[in-house]
């Protein structure tokens, strides 16, 4: 079967972070937990998830994780849900929280962070294995960058400031569709990488490197036309609240209740242990 005749029903959620750069939000809760226009971010994450018939979800968990487990229990109704724990989260990046769920993946996925919103129909290109959510870059992103080469591929992982005037590139959004053949090579570098205690680095290290080597081959799937954020700080929440003023209604409301054990005390962001 080739990958273009692959079905995605599987979903990994990095979600181990303390997300410090949100606080006093993250004091309490999880960043995950965070409320954007009164309905947490993952909350949306799972409607969209359900709107496609996911049928697994992973979470790698970290800081406050019983909050997280609480809040998603409800939802093992509509899949399979499993988790598993990052013990080290307070020291590690997501590259060590994406070599914890190494052992989990058994079908090609769909690999997300916890932190985004978006809308639930922009996820639907890329459930076709080796795919990479990416839009063009503004002055309000940060982070890991991509050039495509004309074949529609990308070609360079970049960082932030390591612009190239002659190159059109595009920021990532954190969404990947991954093949089992594609996975394998990625688990190899992860293995590498930890081994050389890397624990600070981002998994975009290990793609880069794959796509150096031509073991990964990435197709874009372009968000420019669909309304998504990353939110990382109080500023990014702002924004984002301002960009979905009109989904104001919780999405998933018959299992979107919970708050995994933590109530609402600050302007329906801040959670504290019932």
């Amino acid at each position: 079967m080739s990958h273009a005749d692959q079905q995605i029903f599987t979903a990994l959620l990095l979600a181990a972070g303390t997300g410090t750069r949100l606080s006093p939000l993250t004091a309490n809760m999880p960043k995950c937990l965070t409320r954007v226009n009164g309905i947490p971010i993952l909350e949306r994450l799972m409607s969209s998830l359900i709107r496609h018939r996911f049928r697994r979800l992973i979470v790698v968990t970290g800081y406050m994780d019983h909050c997280i487990r609480s809040f998603l229990k409800p939802y093992s109704e509509r899949m399979e849900i499993s988790f598993v724990h990052s013990d080290q989260y307070r020291t590690t990046n997501n590259i060590y929280s994406l070599w914890r769920a190494r052992n989990e993946i058994k079908d090609p996925f769909l690999l997300l962070e916890s932190d985004l919103v978006f809308d639930p129909e922009c996820i639907g290109p890329l459930l076709t294995p080796d795919r990479i959510a990416i839009a063009q870059v503004k002055p309000w992103m940060d982070g890991t960058m991509v050039s495509v080469d004309r074949y529609g591929k990308v070609n360079r992982f970049l960082g932030i400031h390591e612009t190239e005037q002659r190159l059109p590139l595009y920021k990532t959004v954190n969404i990947y569709s991954l093949s089992l053949e594609s996975w394998q090579y990625v688990i190899q570098e992860l293995d590498l990488a930890i081994r050389k205690k890397k624990f600070q680095a981002y998994y975009e290290y290990v793609f880069s490197k794959l796509v150096r080597q031509k073991q990964l081959e990435l197709t874009p799937v372009f968000f420019d036309k669909t309304a998504w954020y990353e939110i990382d700080t109080i500023e990014d929440l702002i924004q984002a609240e301002k960009l979905f003023a009109g989904c104001l209604k919780s999405v998933t409301p018959e299992v979107g209740a919970g708050l995994g054990g933590c109530r609402s005390t600050f302007a329906g962001n801040h959670f504290i242990e019932n």
